[in-house]
Protein backbone atom coordinates (compact mmCIF):
# COMPACT_ATOMS: atom_id res chain seq x y z
CA UNK A 1 0.00 0.00 0.00
CA UNK A 2 1.33 3.56 -0.74
CA UNK A 3 1.16 6.35 1.70
CA UNK A 4 0.83 9.88 0.79
CA UNK A 5 3.39 11.89 -0.56
CA UNK A 6 2.09 15.21 1.32
CA UNK A 7 4.19 14.84 4.96
CA UNK A 8 4.55 18.67 5.23
CA UNK A 9 2.10 20.50 8.36
CA UNK A 10 -0.92 21.54 6.12
CA UNK A 11 -1.51 24.81 7.59
CA UNK A 12 -1.42 28.26 6.81
CA UNK A 13 -1.57 31.41 9.17
CA UNK A 14 -2.89 35.21 6.78
CA UNK A 15 -4.12 38.91 7.19
CA UNK A 16 -5.80 41.13 5.85
CA UNK A 17 -5.99 45.00 6.20
CA UNK A 18 -8.57 46.58 4.32
CA UNK A 19 -10.01 50.34 5.05
CA UNK A 20 -13.33 48.20 5.92
CA UNK A 21 -11.57 44.97 7.65
CA UNK A 22 -8.67 43.56 9.83
CA UNK A 23 -8.25 40.11 9.57
CA UNK A 24 -6.10 37.24 11.31
CA UNK A 25 -7.08 34.05 10.41
CA UNK A 26 -4.69 30.81 11.12
CA UNK A 27 -5.66 26.84 10.32
CA UNK A 28 -4.82 23.53 10.18
CA UNK A 29 -5.65 21.06 8.22
CA UNK A 30 -5.03 18.11 10.12
CA UNK A 31 -6.62 18.96 13.15
CA UNK A 32 -9.65 17.37 15.53
CA UNK A 33 -11.54 20.59 15.10
CA UNK A 34 -10.92 23.23 17.90
CA UNK A 35 -12.05 26.38 16.49
CA UNK A 36 -11.77 30.34 18.73
CA UNK A 37 -13.78 32.32 16.38
CA UNK A 38 -14.32 36.08 16.92
CA UNK A 39 -15.87 37.54 13.72
CA UNK A 40 -18.15 40.47 15.64
CA UNK A 41 -20.74 38.93 13.89
CA UNK A 42 -22.44 36.09 16.06
CA UNK A 43 -23.63 33.99 13.90
CA UNK A 44 -21.23 34.05 11.15
CA UNK A 45 -18.88 32.47 14.50
CA UNK A 46 -21.82 29.98 14.94
CA UNK A 47 -21.37 29.24 11.07
CA UNK A 48 -17.29 29.17 10.88
CA UNK A 49 -17.35 27.11 14.28
CA UNK A 50 -19.84 24.28 12.96
CA UNK A 51 -17.54 24.47 9.92
CA UNK A 52 -14.01 23.78 12.00
CA UNK A 53 -16.10 21.25 13.93
CA UNK A 54 -17.39 19.09 11.13
CA UNK A 55 -14.51 19.47 8.58
CA UNK A 56 -11.80 18.68 11.61
CA UNK A 57 -10.03 22.06 10.61
CA UNK A 58 -8.32 24.18 13.37
CA UNK A 59 -9.23 26.85 13.10
CA UNK A 60 -8.84 30.65 14.59
CA UNK A 61 -10.39 33.73 13.46
CA UNK A 62 -10.11 37.86 15.18
CA UNK A 63 -11.80 39.93 13.00
CA UNK A 64 -12.88 43.87 13.03
CA UNK A 65 -14.82 45.74 10.65
CA UNK A 66 -17.37 48.23 9.91
CA UNK A 67 -19.98 46.06 11.08
CA UNK A 68 -22.17 49.68 12.45
CA UNK A 69 -22.17 50.24 8.21
CA UNK A 70 -23.12 46.59 7.62
CA UNK A 71 -21.78 42.78 7.94
CA UNK A 72 -21.16 42.76 4.20
CA UNK A 73 -17.43 43.67 4.24
CA UNK A 74 -16.45 41.81 7.45
CA UNK A 75 -18.25 38.18 6.35
CA UNK A 76 -16.95 38.63 2.89
CA UNK A 77 -13.66 39.39 3.68
CA UNK A 78 -13.42 36.50 6.16
CA UNK A 79 -14.41 34.15 3.48
CA UNK A 80 -11.97 35.34 1.16
CA UNK A 81 -8.91 35.02 4.04
CA UNK A 82 -10.39 31.37 4.43
CA UNK A 83 -10.39 30.28 1.11
CA UNK A 84 -6.81 31.67 0.46
CA UNK A 85 -5.58 29.75 3.68
CA UNK A 86 -7.00 26.67 2.83
CA UNK A 87 -5.52 27.15 -0.60
CA UNK A 88 -2.07 27.84 0.61
CA UNK A 89 -2.50 24.95 3.37
CA UNK A 90 -3.33 22.15 0.44
CA UNK A 91 0.45 22.92 -1.16
CA UNK A 92 0.65 21.12 -4.01
CA UNK A 93 -2.46 18.37 -2.43
CA UNK A 94 -0.30 15.69 -3.20
CA UNK A 95 -2.04 12.33 -1.89
CA UNK A 96 -5.59 14.02 -1.40
CA UNK A 97 -8.86 12.02 -2.00
CA UNK A 98 -9.97 15.74 -3.56
CA UNK A 99 -13.80 14.82 -3.95
CA UNK A 100 -16.20 15.23 -1.16
CA UNK A 101 -19.71 14.71 -0.79
CA UNK A 102 -22.34 15.20 1.71
CA UNK A 103 -25.90 14.72 2.50
CA UNK A 104 -26.90 16.89 6.12
CA UNK A 105 -29.98 17.49 7.78
CA UNK A 106 -30.98 19.72 10.22
CA UNK A 107 -34.45 19.55 11.73
CA UNK A 108 -36.80 20.15 8.72
CA UNK A 109 -33.56 21.47 6.59
CA UNK A 110 -31.66 19.31 4.35
CA UNK A 111 -28.66 20.25 1.88
CA UNK A 112 -26.47 18.48 -0.33
CA UNK A 113 -22.78 19.55 -0.95
CA UNK A 114 -20.01 18.17 -3.31
CA UNK A 115 -16.31 19.46 -2.96
CA UNK A 116 -13.78 19.07 -5.73
CA UNK A 117 -10.25 20.54 -5.07
CA UNK A 118 -10.03 21.45 -8.66
CA UNK A 119 -7.30 24.06 -8.86
CA UNK A 120 -10.51 25.86 -10.95
CA UNK A 121 -12.95 27.87 -8.61
CA UNK A 122 -16.45 27.30 -9.29
CA UNK A 123 -19.81 27.48 -7.65
CA UNK A 124 -23.20 26.32 -7.93
CA UNK A 125 -25.31 27.23 -5.16
CA UNK A 126 -29.06 26.51 -5.65
CA UNK A 127 -32.45 25.87 -3.85
CA UNK A 128 -32.67 28.09 -1.13
CA UNK A 129 -36.57 29.41 -0.97
CA UNK A 130 -37.85 32.69 -2.22
CA UNK A 131 -37.05 35.36 -0.01
CA UNK A 132 -34.05 33.62 1.67
CA UNK A 133 -31.65 36.53 0.97
CA UNK A 134 -33.75 39.21 2.55
CA UNK A 135 -34.07 37.32 5.65
CA UNK A 136 -32.24 38.37 8.76
CA UNK A 137 -30.80 35.49 10.98
CA UNK A 138 -30.15 36.76 14.12
CA UNK A 139 -31.43 40.35 13.72
CA UNK A 140 -27.90 40.94 12.35
CA UNK A 141 -26.70 38.32 9.54
CA UNK A 142 -28.70 38.33 5.94
CA UNK A 143 -29.15 35.20 3.90
CA UNK A 144 -27.38 36.98 0.90
CA UNK A 145 -24.38 36.51 2.87
CA UNK A 146 -24.44 32.83 2.36
CA UNK A 147 -23.96 32.94 -1.06
CA UNK A 148 -21.55 35.26 -0.54
CA UNK A 149 -19.15 33.31 1.99
CA UNK A 150 -19.43 30.38 -0.30
CA UNK A 151 -18.49 32.50 -3.74
CA UNK A 152 -15.35 34.01 -1.89
CA UNK A 153 -13.81 30.68 -0.76
CA UNK A 154 -14.52 29.13 -3.70
CA UNK A 155 -12.91 31.29 -5.56
CA UNK A 156 -9.64 31.63 -3.59
CA UNK A 157 -9.58 28.15 -2.74
CA UNK A 158 -9.89 27.26 -6.43
CA UNK A 159 -12.03 24.60 -5.49
CA UNK A 160 -15.46 23.58 -7.20
CA UNK A 161 -18.35 23.20 -4.73
CA UNK A 162 -21.99 22.43 -5.23
CA UNK A 163 -24.18 23.06 -2.83
CA UNK A 164 -27.68 22.38 -3.43
CA UNK A 165 -30.64 23.51 -0.68
CA UNK A 166 -33.02 20.43 -1.00
CA UNK A 167 -35.49 21.44 1.55
CA UNK A 168 -35.92 23.59 4.93
CA UNK A 169 -38.04 26.35 5.77
CA UNK A 170 -36.22 27.83 9.03
CA UNK A 171 -33.25 30.34 7.71
CA UNK A 172 -31.49 29.44 10.66
CA UNK A 173 -31.25 25.66 9.72
CA UNK A 174 -30.83 26.10 5.88
CA UNK A 175 -28.19 28.47 6.35
CA UNK A 176 -26.27 26.09 9.19
CA UNK A 177 -26.88 22.94 7.20
CA UNK A 178 -25.00 24.71 4.30
CA UNK A 179 -22.10 25.01 6.21
CA UNK A 180 -21.90 21.94 7.81
CA UNK A 181 -22.67 19.85 4.27
CA UNK A 182 -19.66 22.25 2.98
CA UNK A 183 -17.64 21.31 5.66
CA UNK A 184 -18.46 17.02 5.67
CA UNK A 185 -17.85 17.36 1.94
CA UNK A 186 -14.80 19.32 2.60
CA UNK A 187 -13.28 17.24 4.98
CA UNK A 188 -13.51 14.29 2.32
CA UNK A 189 -12.05 15.65 -0.04
CA UNK A 190 -8.66 17.29 1.95
CA UNK A 191 -8.21 13.72 3.24
CA UNK A 192 -5.04 12.42 2.96
CA UNK A 193 -5.68 8.60 1.27
CA UNK A 194 -3.30 6.34 1.78
CA UNK A 195 -4.36 4.33 -1.36
CA UNK A 196 -3.35 7.98 -3.85
CA UNK A 197 0.10 8.19 -5.09
CA UNK A 198 0.64 11.73 -5.98
CA UNK A 199 -1.59 14.31 -7.10
CA UNK A 200 -5.09 12.79 -8.20
CA UNK A 201 -5.42 14.16 -11.81
CA UNK A 202 -3.69 12.84 -14.86
CA UNK A 203 -3.16 16.11 -15.65
CA UNK A 204 -0.55 15.96 -12.83
CA UNK A 205 -1.60 18.97 -11.68
CA UNK A 206 -4.41 20.24 -9.70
Amino acid sequence: MSSPTNSSPRVAQLQRETSESSIELSLNLDGTGVSDIQTSVPFYDHLLTAFAKHSLTDLTVRARGDIDIDVHHTVEDIGIVLGQAIKQALGDKSGISRYGDALVPLDEALVQAVVDISGRPYLVHQGEPAGFEFHLIGGHFTGSMVRHVFEAITFHSAMTVHVTVMGGRDPHHIAEAEFKAFARAFRQAKALDPLVSGIPSTKGAL
